[in-house]
């Protein structure tokens, strides 16, 4: 009898092994599994269309890139606000509709809005000069736009202009009228019924004296310009006011101030 339940005994503690020894396979085959079969590659009619891959947009022409091959690699970029900027010269806007209207900034050329500042698109990246003092629009003709370049800012970190432009199809395209050693335009002023009759009021040189500065005046639209006004090489013009008086057909008020000293006086 003893003899029997020791032989129970043994064979209970054998199916006890046998279990965790099958119990430790399964584990370790859940943990480590035997990599499949990889499926043979479906025939060509079966296999799913694959999107064609987008092309790559071109690269656009990099805005004043150089001729010279030795300088076309260089490029410029926008790397941030690294130095000061961000000085607004004036907002010019078009009497007939509001919600157009331009911005020309110290160092940031020219900007101009159709949706009321909504968006706002560059317009004068193409020309040699950023700088802007004036815009001005001719009250007859919206389409004409005048711009003067150099800000009017008697400060030590001043850009310098190159003259004078005009456009004729509201900022597309502008075309250099002149003054190009006026260096900074500070105001424009358009006769409201004669758009070819345009008056500047020139700064010159901030820090010395030239000939090319006092108040300008062309009647055939830029092609020439007479100086109607000039003290002398160091003194500059910064604004002009055209109105009517009842005894008068019209007038022109000036504001000038010579460079070197900055003193401001009426005339």
């Amino acid at each position: 009898m003893t003899e029997t339940f020791r032989a129970i005994r043994d064979l209970k503690w054998l199916l006890v092994s046998v279990c965790a020894l099958a119990v430790g396979t399964l584990a370790a085959h859940a943990q480590n599994p035997t990599p499949s079969q990889t499926p043979a590659a479906a025939p060509a009619a079966q296999r799913p269309a694959q999107a064609a891959l987008p092309s790559p947009s071109p690269t656009p022409t990099p805005i004043n890139w150089s001729e010279d091959p030795m300088l076309r690699r260089f490029v410029f970029r926008g790397i941030g606000p690294a130095s000061m900027g961000g000085r607004i010269d004036d907002i010019a806007g078009v009497d007939s509709n509001p919600y157009i209207y331009y911005v020309g900034f110290a160092t940031g050329g020219v900007w101009k809005t159709t949706n009321n500042g909504t968006t706002f698109q560059p317009i004068f990246d193409t020309y040699s000069r950023g700088s802007i003092g004036d815009i001005a629009i001719a009250p007859s003709n919206p389409d004409i736009v005048w711009v003067g370049t150099g800000e009017a800012n008697n400060r030590q970190s001043s850009s310098f202009g190159d003259g004078i432009y005009k456009s004729t199809d509201a900022g597309k395209t502008f075309a250099r009228m002149g003054l190009e050693d006026s260096q900074s335009i500070a105001r424009i002023v358009i006769d409201p019924k004669d758009p070819n009759i345009v008056y500047v009021a020139v700064l010159g040189h901030l820090f010395g004296p030239n000939k090319e500065r006092g108040v300008y005046k062309t009647t055939d639209g830029g092609k020439t310009w007479n100086n109607v006004k000039f003290i002398d090489e160091d003194t500059g013009f910064t604004d002009l006011v055209r109105g009517f008086v009842s005894t008068s057909p019209d007038f022109v008020g000036i504001q000038w101030r010579r460079a070197r000293f900055g003193n401001l006086e009426d005339h």
